[in-house]
């Protein structure tokens, strides 16, 4: 004999039923508990659980899903950031010194200003 089908039986074009209301539903609620760490308990037929601690590796960092676009593998963010490391400046010898408040403007050759900034007032 063959099955009658019901409506609930049948897929819907989206897959979830008419029941469901996700509205309150918040995107990212528990982001950055979940960054620092999570506990799954897996409780098996016989009665007894096991509990598993999940835990960032040290020294993980943790990118987000914009900046993870660039960036591939740990290979790719660890050259970048060398990368940048060296744009930046030496720290001074200690006997140089600005005065408090004073600014410092570094001077551009005047080949390479742009024709396009505006004039000072």
């Amino acid at each position: 004999m063959k099955k009658v089908s019901t409506k609930a039986d049948r897929k819907d074009g989206d897959g979830m039923r008419a029941e469901y209301d996700f509205s309150g539903g918040v995107r990212g609620k528990h982001y950055r508990a979940m960054q620092a760490g999570y506990t799954v308990t897996i409780r098996k037929a016989d009665g007894t659980a096991v509990v598993k601690e999940v835990r960032p590796k040290e020294g993980a960092v943790i990118l987000e899903p914009d900046v993870r676009e660039y960036f591939s593998d740990s290979e790719s963010v660890n050259a970048t950031l060398r990368s940048l490391i060296r744009l930046i400046p030496e720290k001074r010898p200690s006997g140089t010194k600005t005065t408090q408040g004073a600014v410092v403007r570094r001077r551009v050759p005047s080949g390479s200003r742009s024709k396009s900034t505006s004039k000072r007032p």
